[in-house]
């Protein structure tokens, strides 16, 4: 199964053990995962080298074949938020996660599309338990 991981790159990387926890996590459980690069810590210097058109299309591409998507949502991100649209045009199932002391984006928080679950979590253990929850459904 194929999960297109997503978070902030150019909107701040103050959560990237989260997003290298969340690829751990997958890879260990056999997932093929999408947009790994989220989790790099040289993720800037990678798309330095790219263009912003093949960024777009290698990222639509992905999440074109993917089979669900993962958002940490916590840090505001115009790329994030477009991927989630994108993916719940297409019907995708997607996870979005925030740490439970952070506000975020009404249009995040007010969807009510049927393949959106959205969900905050306080810590490690709790993230781990969401992520494990909604593998289990799909």
């Amino acid at each position: 199964m194929k999960i297109y991981l997503s978070g902030s790159i150019r909107g701040g990387r103050e959560l990237e053990q989260t997003y290298t926890l969340i690829h751990h996590h997958l890879i260990e459980r056999g997932y093929t995962v999408l947009a790994e690069h989220v989790a790099n810590p040289d993720v800037l210097e990678i798309e330095a080298d790219m263009s912003e058109e093949d960024i777009y299309l290698q990222d639509v591409e992905w999440l074109n074949i993917c089979d669900a998507i993962i958002a940490e949502v916590s840090i505001p991100s115009t790329g994030v938020g477009y991927e989630i649209a994108y993916a719940l045009e297409k019907k995708k199932p997607v996870l979005a996660v925030y740490e439970k002391t952070r506000k975020i984006s009404a249009m995040i928080k007010g969807n009510t599309s049927p393949t959106l679950l959205l969900c905050s979590y306080n810590g490690e253990e709790d993230l781990i338990k969401i992520l494990n929850d909604f593998l289990k459904s799909l």
